[in-house]
């Protein structure tokens, strides 16, 4: 299962422990908003696409959405969303608790500035029913993520 990959992940930075597990589930932002008890902006969504023919992800706030025409001009490419199947083949994680931690080799990371305007986020952990509260700065560091990129909207 994909949260022991993440798990298994966080151990080398002896963080295993701050990955909150709830009894319900946490697959949507607004489940995992009540879940985590936070607004759910701060629920760091993880959106998977792919780029040229490789999967990328982009980690945005819960209350912001793709604006495509600044995803084009980030990765001169159409935001097309992997597909259920996709995400888990490609990436490593399902639907539901796709996350930045633990993703398959070749899947590129890039957080979005939206994130950035909380001390603390709340991205998923490989399950439906999982997270962790990290700083941006914390996030990109484990996410391992390329970047920061602007490639949302409806969140200033």
């Amino acid at each position: 299962m994909a949260i022991e990959k993440v798990k298994e992940y966080f151990k080398q930075f002896d963080m295993e422990n701050r990955i909150l597990e709830f009894a319900t589930s946490s697959a949507t932002v607004e489940l995992a908003a009540q879940a985590v008890g936070c607004e759910p902006a701060r629920i760091a969504k993880t959106l998977s696409f792919m780029v040229n023919g490789s999967p990328v992800l982009v980690v945005a706030a819960g209350d912001a959405r793709i604006d495509n025409p600044k995803f084009k001009a980030q990765f001169a490419s159409k935001a097309k969303m992997l597909s259920a199947e996709e995400a888990e083949t490609l990436v490593g994680h399902a639907v539901g608790g796709v996350c930045p931690f633990a993703v398959n080799e070749g899947v590129a990371v890039y957080l979005d500035e939206s994130l950035k305007r909380f001390d603390t986020v709340f991205p998923a952990c490989g399950s439906s029913n999982s997270a962790i509260e990290l700083t941006p700065e914390e996030l990109e560091r484990y996410s391992n993520a390329i970047a920061w990129v602007n490639v949302c909207k409806n969140w200033e």
